[in-house]
């Protein structure tokens, strides 16, 4: 046989152009190996039926927190298998030393091996990290990280150094888990950037697909905001907790990650999960204002989707906040004008009873932030942008190719021959409604509860493997370690 697998009559979904192709898709050793109409079934070993539906390039689901509120050898299977319901055949995921993760600091020389040894054979999708230079060992572990473990995308949080996690803290050091002398700061960040780009400048072969991820969030604002907030009792929910972490702290710290940016010459910064108009618009003037850096910018599907006025209320609160209806008609705005390079997740499995306990339920200021969304990225997007006009190759831009090339996956993000056969078969025009029950996430509920969608991911291939079909994931996990940038 001449392919080990066709998937015959699909409609295939590629990044670029502006049309869909009826094609088979055939598939080697992994690989795509022929794209064309009629290829014969009998050069092939398998044959399946795609059943005229669209064939997107496996999703590369960018940001993603496996392992941050419950340990990371349960998390990797069953936000795994989330993913693969998704038609997620890539999940790249944030990752620090400090509270949370494996709840320990020191050297990234002896975290990471961990993390990489607690990953392996865990997850049923291929899999990276993201890692974040908390002090300044980690800053000069970066070249190192790179060349090593192919580790080539990094990580500030703007808020962390006098802001919690969940809301106001006093306790940061502890929960950083750095030592006396250490600050986790806009000087920090600056060495940061420093690191990264040296990291840059010794791999020059590396250096477009080495990049740095910022949380633009004002530590300082947010706190003033959230005690004026909390004690006038005004507001109550995602409302509240909008308001004490206001859309122009975002802004500012866009404003500041830009101007550091600058000032230690690093071209490749990444904005993450812009959720407001005066964040993004931030981004974009600050495009402008240094054309010489090469900013991508991110919004999560979360706020593409929910708004203050979610009925899934506290269940729905993240960082960035979920945002009033403004805010996302203005995100929306600026992706279907190409504005925004990439919609991701955020996934991030927080329990109901990690999430907030029985008898505080409701309290937006006791609850934990984050929630998944994984499995819900790639049709969300379908149902949503088809209705508002968005192609379905600008869909395969922003979930696939775009976070591949800068992320350094070169070997997914597209269908074509020669790069890995990762794709999701998704019908766009069946209509169901999301429960948590359906999910394999261990989370046990979804701020999406109830959102009726009008497309459905129906089987998902990863490396030429059926890995889920109908919502049921097929066989034991089989993801790789993305070893970046991948040849």
């Amino acid at each position: 046989m001449t392919y080990d697998l066709l998937i015959r009559n699909v409609r295939v979904v590629r990044p670029h152009g502006n049309a869909v192709h009826d094609c088979d898709v055939a598939i080697r050793n992994g690989k795509f190996s022929k794209i064309t109409g009629h290829i014969p079934v009998k050069e092939a070993q398998t044959v399946y039926d795609g059943k005229g539906r669209l064939a997107f390039p496996g999703v590369v689901d960018a940001h993603m927190h496996a392992g941050i509120y419950a340990p990371l050898a349960e998390d990797a299977p069953s936000e795994s298998r989330a993913a693969a319901q998704g038609g997620v055949t890539s999940m790249l995921n944030y990752f620090r030393t400090g509270q949370y993760y494996l709840n320990k600091g020191g050297p990234y020389r002896k975290f990471f091996p961990e993390v990489l040894q607690i990953s392996e054979g865990k997850f049923h999708v291929d899999y990276g990290y993201h890692l974040a230079p908390m002090d300044a060992t980690h800053i000069r572990e970066i070249p190192e990280l790179v060349a090593r473990h192919g580790v080539s995308s990094f990580k500030i949080f703007m808020f962390y150094g006098s802001h919690g996690l969940h809301g106001r803290s006093d306790a940061q050091r502890d929960f950083l888990m750095i030592k006396p002398g250490e600050r986790y700061d806009f000087a920090h960040f600056e060495f940061v950037m420093r690191g990264v780009q040296r990291a840059r400048e010794k791999y020059p072969e590396l250096a477009s697909q080495i990049s740095l991820s910022l949380h633009c969030e004002t530590a300082e604002i947010m706190t003033a905001y959230t005690k004026i907030v909390e004690t006038g009792g005004k507001l109550k929910g995602l409302a509240a907790y909008s308001a004490s972490r206001p859309q122009h702290s975002e802004g500012l710290a866009v404003f500041i990650a830009a101007y550091l940016a600058n000032e230690t010459a690093l071209p490749t910064i990444n904005l993450l999960h812009l959720s407001s108009r005066k964040a993004l618009a931030a981004a974009l003037q600050m495009q402008e204002t240094f054309p010489h850096i090469d900013f991508r910018r991110e919004v999560t599907i979360g706020h593409l989707v929910l708004d203050t006025n979610a009925r899934t209320g506290v269940l729905a609160k993240v960082n960035p906040p979920i945002r009033p209806r403004e805010d996302v008609e203005f995100l929306w705005q600026k992706l279907l004008e190409g504005k925004i390079d990439w919609v991701v997740s955020d996934h991030a499995c927080c329990r109901h009873e990690t999430k907030v306990a029985k008898k505080y339920f409701g309290d937006i200021w006791l609850a934990k932030s984050g929630f998944g969304g994984t499995e819900y990225l790639l049709p969300a997007l379908v149902s949503e942008g088809s209705r508002r006009g968005l192609s379905y190759n600008h869909m395969a831009r922003l979930t696939s190719w775009n976070p591949a090339r800068r992320f350094g996956l070169n070997s997914k993000g597209d269908i074509a021959e020669g790069l890995d056969a990762d794709l999701a078969l998704v019908d766009p025009r069946e209509t169901w409604t999301i429960r948590a029950g359906d999910s394999e996430s261990t989370q046990g509920y979804t701020p999406f509860e109830g959102i009726e969608l009008s497309a459905r991911v129906k089987a998902t291939f990863l490396r030429g493997s059926l890995v889920c079909e109908n919502g049921s994931v097929v066989g034991k996990p089989r993801g790789r370690y993305l070893h970046r940038p991948t040849r």
